[in-house]
């Protein structure tokens, strides 16, 4: 697995400068070419079997007793930072749009979330996490990234978060927390944000991770990579989207329907 996104790894390679040793750390190759903003990313499981259809149970059929037992397991993924993180950590879930929020009626990383640092709370009580779920906005009404390639998925939301006071957020380590992580493009863009308003550090934390079914081609990997993607440019996203609507990546995710990060 990836050391820092926590994807699994087509063959191991060392970070950049890293003594070959137990203290060395494997890296994806985009996580290589272009590295993402957050420190590192868990998961507790995959999304597949049981886990899917608990997320779903409490996504889309509003089952809401379910967000304790899976806050208990978002638990136990923060706690693989045990080791790593400060002490002290502002834990802010991946924002809904206004409009999205009205059409579901209740954002599931902030309930997660708060399930989370209740768990954490008698496991972890040396640890102080503040929930801070209006720390992060989203901007505009995001397309959803089922079915969308990896670069797809990243020009969709590129600037598409901002930080809603950023003296809050300055000097500040940040827990981001969301249901799934997928390509990594909302974690990295919302990570974005959060840097740009002077964040020290930012961690990700999910329930669940999708993983690569199948590689890239080369030609494919090579646009994967490109360093822009890295980076919150100014530009008509959604035209851009549009416009590349057609391309056709050899890529595949064991989830394609309704993923989040």
């Amino acid at each position: 697995m990836c050391a820092r996104c926590g994807d699994t790894l087509a063959a191991p390679a060392l970070a950049s400068g890293s003594p070959v040793g137990r203290s060395s750390a494997a890296l994806c190759k985009a996580c290589r070419l272009a590295p993402p903003p957050f420190v590192r990313a868990v998961a507790y499981g995959l999304y597949q079997d049981r886990m899917k259809d608990a997320i779903h149970a409490l996504k889309y059929d509003h089952l809401y007793p379910t967000a304790r037992g899976l806050g208990r397991m978002l638990a136990e993924a923060i706690a693989q930072l045990a080791a790593e993180v400060p002490g002290e950590m502002l834990v802010v879930p991946v924002p809904l749009h206004r409009s999205k929020y009205i059409q579901r009626g209740f954002n599931q990383a902030r309930s997660l979330a708060a399930h989370a640092i209740a768990a954490l709370r008698k496991t972890h009580p040396e640890w102080r996490f503040t929930l801070a779920s209006s720390t992060l906005m989203r901007l505009r009404a995001t397309q959803s990234q089922a079915g969308l390639t990896p670069r797809q998925r990243r020009i969709n939301v590129r600037g598409a978060f901002s930080v809603s006071d950023r003296a809050a957020v300055a000097g500040k380590h940040i827990l981001l927390v969301d249901d799934i992580l997928t390509t990594g493009a909302t974690a990295r863009a919302a990570a974005q944000a959060l840097v740009q308003a002077g964040a020290a550090s930012v961690w990700v934390a999910t329930l669940a991770r999708a993983r690569r079914t199948n590689e890239f081609s080369r030609s494919s990997y090579n646009r994967f990579n490109e360093v822009e993607d890295n980076q919150v440019l100014a530009g008509p996203p959604l035209q851009e989207l549009a416009a590349r609507r057609g391309e056709q990546e050899a890529f595949t995710y064991s989830l394609h329907d309704q993923p989040s990060f």
